[in-house]
């Protein structure tokens, strides 16, 4: 005769006994994976600013082909290694004066003007060894209804527009590129740029390896809750 089966003992059945055993497991592997470093990336691309009270500058929320700048005006553009998400871009480093800027451009009866303030910013931000241009200022005198992209164009040109719209270079700089995201060790060592592709991207090595230690301890599990039942 066959021994009769051991009943499980009670609160002890085979699903709670796993699932004791696989909870710990799997918050470690949570934890793990909430501590891998981050790969912050930033962007390079041309930020587009309007000029505030007492020079200070304030984040442009409509485009430039959109926005319609009042006379009297001040345009302000920056390029640099920045965060996406506007406000936290880098500001041009130059203060915007209209009166300053436009002093020597007289008034014109259907015209307005419109000071710009160009920052092409800093080795860093281009990210290679090229030369980087020096900030400068100009006054632009348009028709009344022109945008900030028709003022730029009238003293900054050539303009490089993407296949989006997206304004890659103000007097032809960069020469290439265009909002290029930059992985976090890239954005420390000029002329290293290193994509999205490079850093941050395809599943965590960590993760995987705490995955698939739950799924080699959750298999011993099974087996050994099935070899209780049946001995």
């Amino acid at each position: 005769m066959h021994p009769a089966p051991r009943p499980t003992p009670p609160g002890r059945r085979p699903s709670t006994a796993l699932a004791a055993l696989l909870l710990p497991l799997l918050g470690a592997v949570l934890l793990l994976a909430s501590a891998a470093p981050a790969h912050a990336a930033g962007y390079r691309y041309w930020s587009f600013w309007r000029g505030a009270e007492g020079g200070s500058w304030a984040y442009q929320q409509q485009g430039p082909a959109v926005a319609v700048p009042p006379d009297g005006a001040v345009d302000g553009w920056r390029f640099a290694l920045s965060p996406d998400g506007g406000q936290d871009a880098a500001t041009p480093r130059t203060a915007g004066s209209f009166a300053d800027i436009c002093a020597a451009t007289p008034a014109q009866e259907g015209h307005k003007r419109v000071a710009v303030v160009l920052d092409f910013g800093t080795a860093e931000d281009a990210g290679s060894a090229a030369a980087v241009p020096e900030q400068r200022t100009a006054c632009a005198s348009v028709t009344p209804r022109a945008t900030s992209a028709e003022v730029l164009a009238a003293v900054a040109p050539p303009l490089r527009y993407d296949t989006n719209g997206l304004l890659c270079a103000i007097a032809g700089y960069p020469k290439a590129g265009c909002g290029d995201q930059v992985g976090a060790a890239g954005a420390d060592r000029p002329g290293t740029d290193a994509t999205s592709n490079d850093h941050g991207s395809g599943p965590d090595v960590g993760l995987i390896a705490g995955g698939a230690l739950v799924a080699v301890l959750a298999g011993g599990a099974v087996w050994q809750a099935r070899r209780r039942r049946h001995s």
